[in-house]
């Protein structure tokens, strides 16, 4: 007998990796777009990098998972 796969916790975590990735990417790329600037801010100079991706993580976390859910809750209502 095969077994059956619940498909919703695994669609949410694999949504919530994804949104981890994008979100340490979108931090990186915000942080070099904001050093290359002619005249960078001392906001620019002064943020911690490490703290700017986490945050970057937190946010793509959160977003990744949400919209897992929220996919997740709609098919469920069509089928």
């Amino acid at each position: 007998m095969g077994r059956k796969i619940n498909r919703i916790p695994l669609t949410i975590i694999l949504c919530s990796v994804l949104g981890v990735i994008f979100g340490a990417t979108a931090s990186q790329a915000e942080m070099n777009q904001c050093l290359t600037e002619e005249n960078p801010t001392n906001q620019c100079l002064m943020q911690n990098p490490v703290k700017k991706r986490i945050e970057g993580m937190g946010m793509g976390l959160f977003a990744g998972a949400g919209a897992a859910v929220g996919a997740t809750w709609r098919m469920k209502m069509k089928g």
